[in-house]
Protein backbone atom coordinates (compact mmCIF):
# COMPACT_ATOMS: atom_id res chain seq x y z
CA UNK A 1 0.00 0.00 0.00
CA UNK A 2 1.35 3.40 -0.94
CA UNK A 3 1.41 5.77 2.00
CA UNK A 4 2.61 9.19 2.98
CA UNK A 5 2.75 11.09 6.26
CA UNK A 6 2.14 14.70 7.10
CA UNK A 7 2.73 16.41 10.44
CA UNK A 8 0.70 19.63 10.31
CA UNK A 9 -0.79 19.88 13.80
CA UNK A 10 -3.43 22.37 12.66
CA UNK A 11 -5.89 19.48 12.32
CA UNK A 12 -6.01 18.90 16.08
CA UNK A 13 -6.07 21.15 19.17
CA UNK A 14 -2.68 22.37 20.39
CA UNK A 15 -1.28 20.39 23.36
CA UNK A 16 -1.17 23.56 25.43
CA UNK A 17 -4.90 24.07 24.92
CA UNK A 18 -5.65 20.59 26.19
CA UNK A 19 -3.18 20.93 29.07
CA UNK A 20 -4.60 24.28 30.21
CA UNK A 21 -8.07 22.76 30.56
CA UNK A 22 -6.54 20.42 33.15
CA UNK A 23 -4.72 23.22 34.96
CA UNK A 24 -1.32 22.31 33.52
CA UNK A 25 -0.22 25.01 31.07
CA UNK A 26 1.92 23.75 28.24
CA UNK A 27 1.45 20.06 29.01
CA UNK A 28 -0.65 17.42 27.34
CA UNK A 29 -3.14 15.13 29.13
CA UNK A 30 -1.94 12.66 31.70
CA UNK A 31 1.80 13.18 31.20
CA UNK A 32 4.24 12.39 33.96
CA UNK A 33 1.72 11.16 36.52
CA UNK A 34 2.86 7.57 36.98
CA UNK A 35 5.63 6.48 39.36
CA UNK A 36 8.85 7.55 37.75
CA UNK A 37 6.86 9.38 35.07
CA UNK A 38 6.27 6.06 33.30
CA UNK A 39 3.82 5.80 30.42
CA UNK A 40 3.25 2.50 28.68
CA UNK A 41 0.97 1.01 26.01
CA UNK A 42 -2.40 -0.59 26.27
CA UNK A 43 -5.49 1.63 26.43
CA UNK A 44 -5.51 2.59 30.11
CA UNK A 45 -4.49 -0.79 31.54
CA UNK A 46 -1.76 -1.10 34.13
CA UNK A 47 0.28 -3.92 35.63
CA UNK A 48 0.93 -2.17 38.94
CA UNK A 49 4.72 -2.52 38.73
CA UNK A 50 6.93 0.08 40.44
CA UNK A 51 8.12 2.55 37.82
CA UNK A 52 5.79 1.08 35.23
CA UNK A 53 2.55 2.30 33.71
CA UNK A 54 -0.48 2.49 35.94
CA UNK A 55 -4.20 2.16 35.29
CA UNK A 56 -4.95 5.46 37.05
CA UNK A 57 -2.86 7.52 34.62
CA UNK A 58 -5.46 7.89 31.86
CA UNK A 59 -9.09 6.80 31.40
CA UNK A 60 -9.83 3.41 29.90
CA UNK A 61 -10.36 3.68 26.14
CA UNK A 62 -11.64 0.20 25.31
CA UNK A 63 -14.86 1.74 23.96
CA UNK A 64 -13.11 4.27 21.71
CA UNK A 65 -13.90 2.30 18.54
CA UNK A 66 -17.62 2.28 19.37
CA UNK A 67 -17.56 5.95 20.34
CA UNK A 68 -16.01 7.04 17.04
CA UNK A 69 -18.31 4.72 15.06
CA UNK A 70 -21.28 6.56 16.55
CA UNK A 71 -19.76 10.04 16.41
CA UNK A 72 -18.31 10.18 12.87
CA UNK A 73 -20.62 11.33 10.05
CA UNK A 74 -21.97 8.32 8.11
CA UNK A 75 -20.90 9.74 4.74
CA UNK A 76 -17.21 10.05 5.62
CA UNK A 77 -15.97 6.46 5.55
CA UNK A 78 -16.97 2.98 4.43
CA UNK A 79 -14.80 1.49 7.19
CA UNK A 80 -13.01 2.88 10.25
CA UNK A 81 -9.95 1.51 12.05
CA UNK A 82 -9.43 2.98 15.54
CA UNK A 83 -6.08 2.26 17.21
CA UNK A 84 -5.43 3.16 20.84
CA UNK A 85 -2.43 3.30 23.15
CA UNK A 86 -1.76 5.32 26.30
CA UNK A 87 -0.70 8.45 24.38
CA UNK A 88 -2.80 8.56 21.23
CA UNK A 89 -5.96 7.50 19.43
CA UNK A 90 -5.46 7.11 15.68
CA UNK A 91 -8.57 7.11 13.51
CA UNK A 92 -7.97 5.74 9.99
CA UNK A 93 -10.98 5.79 7.67
CA UNK A 94 -11.51 4.32 4.21
CA UNK A 95 -12.96 6.75 1.66
CA UNK A 96 -15.72 5.44 -0.63
CA UNK A 97 -14.12 5.75 -4.09
CA UNK A 98 -11.50 2.96 -4.20
CA UNK A 99 -10.87 3.22 -7.98
CA UNK A 100 -8.69 6.32 -7.74
CA UNK A 101 -4.93 5.82 -7.76
CA UNK A 102 -1.68 7.79 -7.54
CA UNK A 103 -1.82 11.56 -7.69
CA UNK A 104 -5.59 11.57 -8.20
CA UNK A 105 -6.09 9.62 -4.96
CA UNK A 106 -3.70 11.93 -3.12
CA UNK A 107 -5.61 14.94 -4.43
CA UNK A 108 -8.93 13.49 -3.26
CA UNK A 109 -7.45 12.81 0.19
CA UNK A 110 -6.13 16.39 0.37
CA UNK A 111 -9.55 17.75 -0.56
CA UNK A 112 -11.28 15.56 2.05
CA UNK A 113 -8.81 16.72 4.68
CA UNK A 114 -9.49 20.38 3.92
CA UNK A 115 -13.27 19.97 3.70
CA UNK A 116 -13.56 18.13 7.04
CA UNK A 117 -11.00 20.06 9.05
CA UNK A 118 -13.37 22.00 11.32
CA UNK A 119 -15.54 18.96 12.01
CA UNK A 120 -12.54 16.79 12.79
CA UNK A 121 -11.14 19.37 15.21
CA UNK A 122 -14.46 19.44 17.06
CA UNK A 123 -14.61 15.64 17.23
CA UNK A 124 -10.98 15.46 18.36
CA UNK A 125 -11.65 17.95 21.17
CA UNK A 126 -14.58 15.84 22.42
CA UNK A 127 -12.53 12.63 22.27
CA UNK A 128 -9.47 14.19 23.92
CA UNK A 129 -11.65 15.45 26.76
CA UNK A 130 -13.21 12.00 27.16
CA UNK A 131 -10.07 9.85 26.86
CA UNK A 132 -7.22 12.28 27.69
CA UNK A 133 -5.23 11.24 24.61
CA UNK A 134 -4.21 13.04 21.45
CA UNK A 135 -6.42 12.20 18.45
CA UNK A 136 -4.71 11.70 15.09
CA UNK A 137 -6.33 11.16 11.71
CA UNK A 138 -5.57 9.03 8.70
CA UNK A 139 -7.30 8.13 5.43
CA UNK A 140 -7.16 5.20 3.01
CA UNK A 141 -8.22 5.43 -0.62
CA UNK A 142 -7.55 2.36 -2.73
CA UNK A 143 -3.85 1.57 -2.32
CA UNK A 144 -3.02 5.04 -0.95
CA UNK A 145 -2.90 5.84 2.76
CA UNK A 146 -2.10 9.16 4.46
CA UNK A 147 -1.60 9.91 8.15
CA UNK A 148 -2.10 13.57 9.04
CA UNK A 149 -1.14 14.46 12.60
CA UNK A 150 0.19 11.35 14.29
CA UNK A 151 2.25 11.55 17.46
CA UNK A 152 5.90 10.55 17.86
CA UNK A 153 6.35 9.81 21.57
CA UNK A 154 9.84 9.54 23.10
CA UNK A 155 10.54 6.38 25.10
CA UNK A 156 13.43 6.18 27.57
CA UNK A 157 15.16 2.87 28.30
CA UNK A 158 18.45 1.46 29.59
CA UNK A 159 20.25 -1.17 27.51
CA UNK A 160 23.17 -3.41 28.44
CA UNK A 161 26.10 -3.93 26.10
CA UNK A 162 24.74 -6.99 24.19
CA UNK A 163 21.53 -5.06 23.49
CA UNK A 164 23.44 -1.95 22.44
CA UNK A 165 25.55 -4.07 20.10
CA UNK A 166 22.38 -5.20 18.31
CA UNK A 167 21.43 -1.58 17.68
CA UNK A 168 24.97 -0.64 16.63
CA UNK A 169 25.03 -3.52 14.14
CA UNK A 170 21.86 -2.17 12.51
CA UNK A 171 23.41 1.30 12.36
CA UNK A 172 26.73 0.03 10.94
CA UNK A 173 24.88 -2.00 8.31
CA UNK A 174 22.94 1.06 7.16
CA UNK A 175 19.59 -0.35 8.24
CA UNK A 176 19.12 2.56 10.67
CA UNK A 177 20.67 6.01 10.99
CA UNK A 178 21.00 5.99 14.78
CA UNK A 179 20.39 3.86 17.83
CA UNK A 180 16.95 5.41 18.27
CA UNK A 181 16.06 4.58 14.66
CA UNK A 182 17.39 1.05 15.18
CA UNK A 183 15.26 0.62 18.29
CA UNK A 184 12.14 1.80 16.44
CA UNK A 185 12.98 -0.56 13.56
CA UNK A 186 13.30 -3.46 16.01
CA UNK A 187 9.95 -2.68 17.60
CA UNK A 188 8.25 -2.60 14.17
CA UNK A 189 9.87 -5.92 13.28
CA UNK A 190 8.63 -7.54 16.48
CA UNK A 191 5.15 -6.14 15.89
CA UNK A 192 5.02 -7.58 12.37
CA UNK A 193 6.05 -11.05 13.48
CA UNK A 194 4.23 -11.24 16.82
CA UNK A 195 0.76 -9.85 16.08
CA UNK A 196 -1.02 -12.99 17.27
CA UNK A 197 0.98 -13.24 20.50
CA UNK A 198 0.57 -9.52 21.23
CA UNK A 199 -3.18 -9.84 20.62
CA UNK A 200 -3.40 -12.70 23.11
CA UNK A 201 -1.38 -10.69 25.61
CA UNK A 202 -3.73 -7.69 25.29
CA UNK A 203 -6.77 -9.98 25.76
CA UNK A 204 -5.21 -11.45 28.89
CA UNK A 205 -4.52 -7.96 30.22
CA UNK A 206 -8.13 -7.01 29.56
CA UNK A 207 -9.33 -9.98 31.62
CA UNK A 208 -7.04 -8.93 34.47
CA UNK A 209 -8.62 -5.46 34.36
CA UNK A 210 -12.11 -6.96 34.56
CA UNK A 211 -11.19 -9.09 37.56
CA UNK A 212 -9.55 -6.13 39.25
CA UNK A 213 -12.64 -3.96 38.75
CA UNK A 214 -14.86 -6.69 40.26
CA UNK A 215 -12.79 -6.92 43.45
CA UNK A 216 -13.31 -4.97 46.66
CA UNK A 217 -12.15 -1.37 46.77
CA UNK A 218 -9.01 -0.75 48.84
Amino acid sequence: MRSHHTHDDSDTPRPTERGERRGMPGRGPGRGRGPGGGRGMGGGRGMGRPGGWQQADVPNADDAGDWFAGRLPDEWFTDVDVRVDRDEITVIGTLPDEKLEGAEAEGRISRWRSDTKEQRIAIAQEAESRYERKVSWGVRLGETQALFTHLAAPVMTRLRQPERQVLDTLVDAGVARSRSDALAWSVRLVGQHADEWLGQLREAMSEVDKLRSQGPAL
